[in-house]
């Protein structure tokens, strides 16, 4: 070869090792099956979704299911407890309250895909009146219980107007929506008198 010769422009590209370009390519059924992999992918994501906005929708009614429930065995409990007669009556107007209000409670519950046996336990634990029994056995122990009952019982409505308004807020079906006004309408002015009597007995 003459060193004098001129090499051609693509000469190296002439040298160089060919690459073959690959392009990715799927028969049929390798397609199909592709595709329906994907597509299970999605419905299994979608679920996921799905199921966690239910729960997230259904988590508050479960939590007023559970916290009525616990408020009227603290009610219940305080039953031949409470020497005070001003205190006795608003006991005994809490308890109407909320057996009105549980009984009432069904509809609004049905309509939000709420069963009271399968509320899962970490709610049940979260909203349990066993601490507040204590504290009132306590306080009976130590000649304390009206002024101990009307403090705590005022906190445990003041906890449940607050997740009624918290409901209702976020509600839009008007059967649920009234339901939660008649509920907060009944409990306000009971909260109001445990909270006087619990100021006025410091």
């Amino acid at each position: 070869m003459n060193p004098q010769q001129q090499l051609p422009r693509d000469y190296l590209d002439q040298i160089a090792t060919q690459q073959t370009k690959r392009t990715l390519s799927l028969n049929r059924p390798q397609l199909y099956i592709f595709i329906g992999i994907i597509a299970i992918v999605i419905i299994i994501i979608l679920a996921v979704v799905v199921g966690m906005i239910s729960q997230s929708r259904k988590e508050p009614w479960e939590r007023l299911s559970v916290r009525l429930a616990a408020t009227s065995e603290v009610a219940e409990s305080s039953e031949g407890k409470i020497k005070n007669s001003q205190l006795r009556s608003i006991n005994s107007n809490v308890k109407i309250s909320l057996t009105n209000t549980q009984r009432d409670l069904a509809a609004p519950l049905l309509s939000a895909g709420v069963k009271t046996k399968e509320i899962p336990a970490s709610v049940t634990k979260s909203e349990s009146s066993e601490a507040m029994i204590a504290r009132l056995e306590d306080a009976r122990l130590n000649a304390k219980y009206d002024s101990t009952y009307a403090r705590e019982m005022s906190y445990q409505l003041s906890n449940l107007l607050t997740l009624l308004r918290q409901l209702y807020a976020s509600s839009s079906n008007e059967m649920n929506k009234t339901y939660l006004k008649t509920t907060y309408d009944n409990f306000e002015p009971v909260q109001k008198n445990l909270a006087d009597f619990s100021a006025s007995n410091e």
